[in-house]
């Protein structure tokens, strides 16, 4: 006479299930990645340009060169704008009434040099031709 025994296979099975769903689940608490300190810029920090009412930073991946302006007070609701040109190509902009950061502005840049501008009310940074 053979004796059954109690969890086998379908036990095996439920607990793998159970496993799966804990590490899906888990996937969805932790913290999203620390993009937002970057404004939504992926890629390396490469340029840091300051003003008195902020700065304006620059991030390069290797197809792309990204640019957001950040306010040194967040808060109070001003104008901000922020441009990236790539050499040959049209500005792109976003302009508008922001509390905390202009941009994030993208453009392609492989083997491009750009040019960036940020403004946060009064005040305003441009970096010339870089990243050549």
């Amino acid at each position: 006479m053979r004796r059954e025994k109690r969890g086998g296979r379908g036990a095996v099975r439920a607990g793998m299930s159970t496993a799966v769903l804990a590490f899906c689940l888990g996937g969805l608490l932790v913290a999203p990645p620390a993009r937002a300190a970057e404004g939504g810029c992926g890629g390396q920090l490469v340029k840091t340009l300051p003003f008195p009412a902020g700065e304006v930073r620059v991030f390069k991946t290797r197809t792309q060169a990204c640019a957001v302006a950040f306010a040194r007070d967040p808060g109070t609701r001003r104008p901000m704008a922020v441009s990236i040109q790539p050499r040959g190509g049209v500005p792109v902009r976003d302009i508008g009434q922001f509390t905390r950061y202009a941009g994030p502005v993208t453009v392609g840049a492989i083997n491009r040099c750009v040019y960036v501008k940020g403004d946060i009310g009064v005040g305003s940074a441009e970096s010339g031709w870089i990243l050549c």
